[in-house]
């Protein structure tokens, strides 16, 4: 019992797990069970052996990646068996004494959680299966470096139906659940946003690698200790957006490199999503259109031009009672209107624009949108992202050389918004690191945050953060 009261290590939670399952399977469903004592006290030397097998091996259960779980799993499954056979009471102890034995054995066998995978796939396992897991399953399933081995969802029908949908083995209604009972190197977070931060914690805690949707956390705070928490687990935590991946990012980003554009002055940057009216979490506390869309033009400026060091910022409520489809009408509280100045250094300002009440006269991912999303203008030229920063028809570049300007990489190839997950899942393989870092998306995050705190204060809010740049 001393290990089982320990509050914190996966072997401990499973021990915990396996010792309530078998005492409400023997003690409280079979009235008749006569073995149900024999049962409950071998399950705790048991477990004390794998446990102790842990310790041994790795100094605390903590430290290792992986818990031999699916081996566990089988021995239990064959106690179990052994018990509703009735076979005999030396018997039962001497054949479950062999298979105890064998969980000494099994931190031999455990992969280090960080090491590229021998198999060529990264094991991916999916939280959140509603609207937006219709567009990251299809390229998850699809991408030769992962294996989809289990959905997750805490309604469990919407777990359950991606499943089946994707042929993935298993699906479960909690985080606990999937983290205690299956062996995955990759949690997929396309959860509510409110809840990326707790389950990226968990899913860390457990030596799991995380993508996040954005944003990673419900603050800059929480975020950075996400960060550390990954570093001294040596696994790694990656956030949406995924626009760094995208050509056009890449074409700016060397633009500017290059010095096409000479002295870099001003950007700007607008975002007209409307509404997504389909989840209340939008609009409640911590969501806001900043952290629902404006993470996205950050991502592209701070990439490009670099980062940031002071946000002033203006927002608001517009529209105070949003009617949204799973939880009727609500009291608005996330900001769906925001105007955002940035100081880069240098005399350099970008500025923001993005809100949930901007007209649009095509729709959101209609790659024909002639309206700018980015806008980069430097003292010998100036370049427009066209349409959306997400889905694109290029790049308009113009300069000294080329006044009247060119269009340029209007081929997104195959990049999507949802494809970040797939190309972390390629890096757990093969060791190529992404452009995507998690140092860009906490210093995202903090200009967030600092926008809400300069609208709250009327102040100049100063950033610490950074990250490597250029990115290209």
């Amino acid at each position: 019992f001393h290990y089982l009261e320990r509050p914190t290590g996966r072997a401990n939670r499973l021990t915990q797990h396996t010792l309530l399952h078998l005492y409400y399977y023997h003690h409280l469903s079979r009235s008749d069970d006569k073995y149900s004592p024999l049962v409950i006290n071998f399950i705790i030397s048991f477990s004390i052996g794998l446990c102790t097998g842990l310790n041994t091996e790795y100094g605390t259960a903590e430290s290792s990646g992986h818990c031999p779980y699916l081996n566990y799993q089988q021995k239990v499954q064959k106690i179990i068996s052994m018990a509703e056979k009735n076979i005999p009471r030396k018997k039962f102890l001497q054949q479950a004494a062999t298979i105890g034995a064998a969980s000494m054995i099994a931190p031999k066998v455990l992969q280090a959680k960080n090491s590229f995978r021998a198999d060529k796939k990264t094991r991916a396992a999916v939280i959140g299966c509603g609207n937006v897991s219709e567009k990251y399953l299809p390229h998850l399933s699809a991408n030769p470096y992962t294996e989809l081995v289990c959905t997750c969802d805490i309604i469990p029908e919407r777990a359950q139906k991606a499943a089946a949908k994707y042929n993935i083995p298993h699906s479960y209604p909690n985080i606990g659940d999937m983290i205690a009972y299956e062996n995955f190197d990759l949690l997929v977070n396309l959860t509510d946003m409110q809840a990326h931060g707790m389950l990226n914690k968990q899913a860390l805690q457990a030596g799991r690698n995380v993508w996040s949707e954005s944003p990673l956390a419900n603050s800059y705070s929480e975020a950075s200790d996400l960060y550390f928490l990954a570093k001294k687990n040596k696994v790694r935590i990656w956030s949406a957006p995924a626009a760094a991946n995208s050509p056009q990012f890449a074409f700016m980003a060397q633009i500017v490199k290059d010095g096409k554009l000479g002295d870099i002055v001003a950007a700007h940057a607008y975002n007209d999503e409307l509404a997504p009216l389909w989840s209340a979490f939008y609009f409640e506390k911590g969501g806001g259109c900043l952290n629902a869309c404006g993470v996205n033009n950050l991502t592209m400026l701070t990439g490009i031009i670099g980062p940031v060091r002071s946000v002033m910022a203006m927002t608001s409520v517009m529209l105070k009672i949003r009617k949204t489809g799973n939880k009727g009408e609500i009291k608005a509280e996330g900001e769906d209107n925001a105007t955002v100045l940035l100081d880069h250094g240098n005399g350099v300002f970008s500025h923001l624009m993005c809100g949930f009440n901007y007209f649009n006269s095509v729709n959101n991912d209609d790659a024909d949108d002639k309206m700018p999303a980015i806008s980069i203008i430097g003292k010998k030229g100036r370049m427009h992202l066209i349409g959306d920063d997400q889905k694109t028809s290029g790049v308009f570049l113009a300069t000294h050389d080329d006044e009247k300007g060119t269009m340029h990489a209007a081929d997104s190839g195959n990049y999507t918004p949802e494809t970040g997950a797939s190309v972390v899942a390629e890096s757990l393989v093969t060791g190529k690191e992404p452009r995507i870092s998690m140092e860009h998306a906490l210093h995202v995050l903090e200009i967030v945050g600092a926008a809400k705190d300069s609208q709250s204060t009327g102040k100049r809010i100063i950033l610490q953060s950074g990250f490597q740049w250029p990115m290209i």
